[in-house]
């Protein structure tokens, strides 16, 4: 079976009829779909099934008690209109590559992993990697107990409202010890890999990158009434703020995006009394990154200050750079053909993107390969991998799961 029918029981699961995009969020119906299709794909296959206690899904081929597993997996859950591969990929090639193994006959020596990740995106409670980063003790039970979404509804009234009993969340570290090596593929979220013409490349490093809220407070008042002289609007300090963060972005050769924003009163009519923006910046390099964020704060208080605002600024995640462990990319290079001194025929680049294995990096040997994005587009509805390259990934996937498993 193709890898695109493989999850065409997926893909009307959270599907916008409007956008086309998925909107699959965080303890919501259509996550207690995809949970509810992760299991049957275990259960079918005659795999070991389990919910660990942040309501991350494993399915096990071998006894993970005996160690030294070898896991891949991704997410399914997605960001507001999202696309089809990112973390879906992952997942599906997971159970696609074993079914490969079972047909070549592979015998392997160590026990096999698969696992959905929650609540990657953080598109509902706003933190990304939830489930991966309560399992490595990254976010603690008290951070996770504050965390809420849009509705003002937290993490634990919506774990229980999806049958997930939110008093077992914590730190995992008998769970992580199971691990030996974790790979998770994921859809490349730029176009190296087109622009190279490689199927498939292998990761370095995940650049550092946080989010920032920018709150920008003024005065509320009549919008045809106020003359623009007796105004404190703090929309134009946002406005402003914006542009300095492409300008200050392009002269670090980095990235920062302002993509999310509230307004209050948030009238046609009315000037705004509070614009709350949000930054999101990574950079190839701590130094950078400290160079775009810096720059951008400093010009937003100017900003600020020329129109009578007054401005907060809140770091509220951020992640250093994950450098993936050497020794596994070095054993995935030379599994998928490549001698890692001289020849490496597999291309290894960095990403501006997190993922669930830059969060257990510090916790287990950890590496991802990368299956080609012809557009480069990602976080869209027009996100897209050609069948041929998700074949060669699940191809990939299968060589390197085999070759850790039975050594």
């Amino acid at each position: 079976m193709s890898c695109h029918r493989r999850w065409a029981e997926l893909r009307p699961v959270g599907r916008s009829s409007a956008s086309g995009g998925y909107r699959r969020y965080a303890w919501t119906g259509a996550d207690t779909d995809c949970r509810a299709w992760f299991r049957e794909q275990a259960e079918t296959r005659g795999l070991t099934y389990e919910a660990d206690r942040n309501g991350n899904q494993w399915a096990w081929l071998g006894d993970p008690a005996a160690g030294n597993a070898v896991v891949t997996g991704s997410h399914l859950d997605s960001v507001p209109d999202g696309g089809a591969f990112d973390g879906p990929l992952g997942v599906v090639s997971a159970f696609a590559a074993l079914d490969e193994l079972r047909g070549r006959g592979a015998r392997l020596t160590r026990p096999l992993g698969i696992v959905n990740f929650g609540d990657e995106e953080g598109a509902r409670f706003g933190l990304a990697c939830v489930g991966s980063r309560l399992t490595a003790g990254a976010l603690t039970v008290e951070q996770a107990h504050r965390l809420t979404d849009g509705g003002g509804i937290t993490l634990p009234q919506a774990m229980e409202a999806a049958g997930h009993d939110p008093d077992t969340i914590g730190p995992d570290p008998e769970r992580l010890a199971r691990i030996g090596a974790f790979v998770e593929l994921h859809v490349e979220q730029g176009r190296a890999l087109d622009l190279s013409g490689d199927r498939i490349g292998i990761a370095s490093a995940i650049w550092p990158h946080g989010r920032w809220r920018f709150d920008f407070r003024g005065e509320a008042n009549h919008a045809g009434t106020t003359r623009l002289a007796d105004r404190r609007d703090p929309m134009l300090s946002y406005a402003q703020t914006v542009l300095a963060a492409r300008r200050e972005a392009e002269l670090a050769g980095a990235v920062a995006t302002f993509g999310k924003i509230a307004v209050e009163p948030n009238g046609v009519n009315a000037i705004p009394s509070l614009v709350r923006g949000w930054l999101d910046s990574r950079a190839a390099d701590q130094e950078s990154l400290d160079a775009v964020v810096g720059g951008v704060e400093e010009a937003a208080r100017e900003y600020a200050a020329a129109h009578g605002a007054d401005l907060d600024v809140v770091r509220e995640s951020f992640t250093p750079v994950v450098e993936f462990d050497h020794v596994l990319r070095d054993e995935l290079a030379r599994i998928l053909g490549g001698d890692t001194e001289t020849d490496l025929t597999v291309p290894v680049l960095g990403t501006g993107a997190g993922h669930d294995a830059g969060i257990l990096s510090g916790r287990v040997p950890t590496a991802m390969l990368f299956v080609r994005n012809p557009t480069g587009v990602s976080h869209s509805p027009a996100e897209y991998a050609a069948e041929d390259d998700c074949v060669a990934g699940v191809s990939a996937l299968a060589d390197v799961l085999e070759g850790l498993a039975r050594t």
